[in-house]
């Protein structure tokens, strides 16, 4: 039997029945759109999610030039007038000169060489023309000589070593009864033959240039001293314990001063630490704030993520952390009010900068991710227009010009949150700045915040390419020991430091403190101590690009 109705069949039915037929296949009909609607959806969000996995597996992974600077200027009409905007955010405005706007052509800069290498040892090799050589071209003896032709060469000499055998005079009385020695030095492990010098070597090689230590053992050996990586592994760890732990104490003491740190974690595998194979452990960097004086980085290594770990090293901390839109550590902002936690911008940006970066730029203009990007980019503008303003200054800037931006923008993405699904990238990023909006205002009510947590990711970049390097950390111990080198290393980086210098001096003078002595003095050995030596410091060389 046929479910199709001839027209004889339709002539025999009565109203009421063909009524409720139409309304039937109406009914059908629709319920055919929406699936259709939804299955639609779901394809799109599928050929959406592959895009992402393409542009990240095989993308540009920069953020720059996704958005264009004129649609950078047109989001500030958004808030208020674009002229008035860019007069009032501008301290000082003078006219510039014609030299300024036009095109400069990049010449050389005159004695570039002469300043990368006046700092250097210099060794003088001399050629000169024997007695006999002169004769033959002045035979009458006459002749002067005139100022040497200079030019310069640079050698480089390998790794080398020294065996430093120290001899302590020993006396005694006539009467054999009183037996005095020389003071000695004071060692850095009793019957070791590490010195400072061969520690900073491997603190350097490791921690700053992100090398294995079995590739420094082997590299010695090439050179004909045998060290095991071991033996320089124990030292590493030994060292760390005894004396520079002392400073890196000295700065957690010196973190609980700032206004405003900075917080971040990433994952490293221990071999042994009692756990299953492959369980994750996390080192935990804090940084000073990013426009406060004086920066450093401290590491912190733990068996896992959980709150009590930031929780404890904050213990003391009384101000402003910045940090990316982690749970744990809104956490402990809302237990505790002597401490506020602050978002960061370039997390909100990264969602819909992915977007645009699976679209591609002229593709994407007309979408929200573009308009949403295009008005963080104006924020952050503004912002670079605020360098070297005093905190205070700057939150007047800021609270003037760029409040009404951020405004605008969660104005703007609430009322498209209605028109995008939410499981599409768009409405992630949308939704994830949406919740972290109390967060991410933070920077607008302190001139001391920074927008963006990225002071913390770059400090925690090194210990990041080191893991990649050496991919796993044998022991509890031994983390716990990079964690101490490694804000060394990177302490020093931050302040112009040559870090090799910096260990050789560490392991030099802390050695000669008792242990429980009082730690004052580690003042002088801080990275930002005038008593450093300057050797230790970086030469200050002037920018060489020019303007």
């Amino acid at each position: 039997m046929t479910d199709i109705l001839t027209e004889k069949d339709l002539s025999n039915l009565d109203k009421q029945t063909l009524i409720q037929m139409l309304m039937t296949s109406r009914s059908s009909i629709a319920s055919l759109q929406q699936q259709i609607e939804e299955n639609n959806k779901a394809i799109a969000l599928l050929t959406e999610e592959m895009a992402n996995l393409r542009q990240h597996r095989f993308g540009r992974s920069s953020e720059k030039g996704l958005v264009s600077s004129d649609d950078y200027e047109g989001q500030l009409s958004l808030a208020f007038n674009e002229a008035e905007a860019a007069v009032d955010s501008a301290k000082d405005l003078s006219e510039p000169d014609i030299e300024t706007i036009t095109y400069q052509r990049r010449t050389k800069s005159k004695g570039k060489r002469e300043e990368d290498l006046k700092d250097l040892p210099t060794a003088v090799a001399r050629h000169e023309l024997t007695e006999d050589e002169l004769m033959a071209v002045f035979p009458d003896g006459k002749w002067k000589q005139l100022p040497d032709e200079v030019y310069k060469r640079l050698e480089f000499h390998p790794a080398t070593f020294e065996v430093i055998e120290h001899h302590v005079a020993v006396y005694a009385g006539y009467d054999n009864k009183t037996i005095v020695k020389a003071e000695r030095p004071a060692d850095l492990l009793r019957t070791s033959i590490v010195t400072p010098s061969l520690a900073a070597g491997i603190y350097n090689f490791k921690y700053v240039n992100s090398m294995p230590i079995a590739r420094l053992a082997t590299e010695f050996e090439r050179q004909g001293v045998t060290i095991s990586s071991q033996n320089m592994c124990n030292w590493t760890i030994q060292l760390a314990d005894r004396y520079l732990k002392r400073l890196y104490d000295r700065l957690h003491d010196k973190l609980f001063g700032y206004e405003v740190i900075h917080a971040d974690e990433t994952p490293v595998e221990v071999n042994r630490d009692g756990r299953p194979a492959g369980s994750k452990s996390y080192m935990w960097v804090y940084r000073s704030g990013e426009l406060e004086p004086h920066p450093f980085a401290l590491y912190d290594f733990h068996t896992g993520r959980k709150k009590e770990y930031p929780q404890a090293f904050l213990k003391e901390f009384h101000g402003t952390c910045v940090t990316d839109g982690y749970n744990v550590y809104h956490s402990i902002g809302r237990e505790r009010k002597d401490i506020t936690f602050a978002g960061c911008w370039v997390h909100a940006r990264r969602g819909f900068a992915d977007v645009v970066k699976t679209l591609g730029k002229e593709n994407a203009k007309e979408t929200t991710a573009y308009r949403a990007l295009a008005m963080i980019g104006s924020i952050y503008k503004l912002e670079e227009t605020f360098q070297g303003l005093t905190p205070q200054e700057r939150l007047v800037q800021r609270q003037e010009t760029i409040a009404p931006l951020v405004d605008a923008f969660f104005a703007y993405i609430k009322a498209e949150r209605r028109n995008i699904s939410p499981k599409s990238a768009t409405g992630k990023a949308i939704n994830y700045c949406i919740e972290q909006e109390s967060y991410l205002r933070v920077f607008l009510t302190n001139g001391s915040v920074p927008l963006d947590n990225n002071a913390a990711e770059r400090a925690i970049r090194s210990f990041c390419i080191g893991k990649h390097n050496w991919y796993v950390i044998d022991t509890i111990r031994g983390a716990q020991a990079s964690a101490i080198a490694y804000s060394i290393a990177e302490t020093a980086k931050m302040n112009q430091l040559k870090p090799y210098e910096y260990f050789k001096y560490l392991l030099e003078e802390i050695p000669k403190h008792g242990e429980y002595e009082d730690p004052s003095y580690l003042d002088d050995l801080l990275p930002w101590s005038e008593n450093l030596p300057e050797y230790c410091r970086k030469s200050d060389k002037p920018s060489q690009t020019s303007k």
